[in-house]
């Protein structure tokens, strides 16, 4: 049980050190700054002068953001190290020189959830709208401490509970021992670092067995029957096999509501604002989560009822009347999720998709899986590859991409007006680099146009 009088241990520092983040608009890193800061702690940090959604929430909370240089390195701090960022990086070597300590993102957040109850939710897609829901719904029960992908963290003198997106990259999720873990779906994906699905699988078990209490994974998932854990496992799904399964599903554009049955035997029934099979499924998840927890029914409809989405994940706006959706997805199968999203939200539009590769291995690995289900959209628009930190080029192009796509165009920021036709239509601009700019870039070009 948590002790809500006692002070927060933070790793790697003191009372009055200040830390600093090295790369502070990561969606993680942003998310753990912003976690400290409520938490009373003096925090800044730095990265590129580019502009990322995730830096918003900082700047609401006045947290100092700076370029990168190494005469931000200062003694007394304690700098936190975005993974990306390998160790010759200017201010890490910096820090290093002068006797300042250094601690990795994951390694520090791994050591720092200790005090709470834990709740990871991890899985290769649909972890981030899982976090946001599991922590919108724990909070109406107890207060709870959160770390979402979307770059949003929330941290509290008082939190019983600590609900936290694990990424399975380079195996970073094997920092944490968490009380429970959620796992979504397993499939294959960063293939900069992952050799194959056995590769993937081999770290899934890995981090499975460092689990303290229960995983609760998606039945549905082939992948995640290969398990094998020390603990509990409970699966929840459409299959009527499941521990937790839905029945009798209701899907509308206002929303889906659903029946969930434990074992056979009705449990109750419940209303999500979201469209989507995913979005079923990742509140099974949480529903299950905060059963075994003992959360009140009551409590888990009414906070389901009211989530209001976590940021790039079906971000929708209406321009002029025009429907303008922002997503993250960056892989086939979170394409796919998507554009069923979108037919059953606006059944009577064109689907009009614009995406943005994310990273050169990725888009080549994953080629004809991105071209199948993109086909899926009525119109398709191919921005140029986003590169990362982690991997800034690659011999590969988009119209590599294009060529596999009947119809396919290429879309550059300054050409969408050619986005616009005569047809009701539902735009959706995906992908996990910088393509909101040609999102805004077409809103500029719908109010030009209805100004006239």
């Amino acid at each position: 049980m948590i002790n809500f009088n006692r002070e927060l241990k933070v790793p790697g520092g003191n009372d009055m050190t200040l830390y600093h983040f090295v790369g502070i608009k990561g969606s993680g890193m942003s998310a753990l700054a912003q976690i400290l800061y409520d938490a009373g702690n003096e925090v800044q940090g730095s990265d590129i002068e580019k502009y990322f959604f995730t830096e918003e929430a900082l700047r609401e909370k006045n947290i100092v953001m700076l370029p990168f240089d190494e005469a931000n390195i200062k003694e007394g701090m304690t700098v936190i190290a975005g993974n990306a960022f390998p160790d010759t990086h200017p201010e890490i070597v910096r820090a290093h020189e002068i006797g300042v300590p250094v601690i990795r993102y994951h390694k520090f957040l791994g050591e720092y959830m200790d005090q709470f109850t834990t709740v990871s939710v991890t899985g290769t897609h649909g972890k981030t709208s899982t976090t946001g829901l599991l922590a919108h719904v724990m909070n109406g029960a107890a207060p709870t401490a959160y770390l979402i992908g979307d770059g949003t963290g929330f941290g509290a003198k008082d939190a019983e509970y600590f609900a936290f997106e694990a990424c399975e990259y380079k195996r970073h999720f094997l920092a944490y021992h968490p009380d429970y873990t959620i796992i979504t779906n397993i499939d294959f994906d960063h293939p900069d670092y992952f050799k194959d699905l056995d590769d993937v699988l081999d770290a899934f078990n890995e981090m499975a067995r460092q689990v303290n209490k229960g995983i609760i994974a998606c039945g549905d998932d082939e992948n995640l029957q290969k398990i094998q854990a020390n603990v509990p496992m409970v699966y929840y799904g459409f299959d009527p096999m499941n521990d937790f399964s839905a029945r009798n599903i209701e899907k509308s554009a206002e929303g889906t509501s659903f029946d969930v049955v434990i074992r056979n035997e009705f449990y109750s029934r419940f209303t999500i604002p979201m469209p989507g099979d995913h979005a079923i499924l990742n509140a099974l998840a949480v529903i299950a989560t905060c059963h075994y927890e003992g959360i009140d029914v009551e409590v888990i409809q009414e906070r389901l009822r009211t989530f209001g989405g976590v940021k790039r994940r079906f971000t929708e706006k209406n321009v002029a009347g025009i429907p303008i959706v922002d997503d993250y997805a960056h892989h086939p199968t979170e394409i796919r999720v998507t554009l069923q999203s979108a037919r059953q939200k606006y059944p009577d539009h064109r689907v009009v998709a614009v995406f943005q590769p994310h990273t050169f291995t990725r888009t080549a690995a994953l080629l004809d899986d991105f071209a199948e289900a993109l086909q899926r959209a009525d119109d398709v628009y191919l921005c140029d590859i986003f590169g990362s930190a982690r991997e800034d080029r690659g011999t590969l192009t988009v119209e590599d991409l294009i060529h596999e796509i009947p119809g396919a165009e290429k879309l550059e920021l300054d050409e969408t007006e050619k986005l616009l036709n005569d047809e009701k239509s539902v735009y959706l601009f995906m992908g996990a680099g910088d393509v909101p700019k040609y999102a805004k870039a077409f809103e500029e070009v719908i109010m030009e146009k209805n100004s006239k």
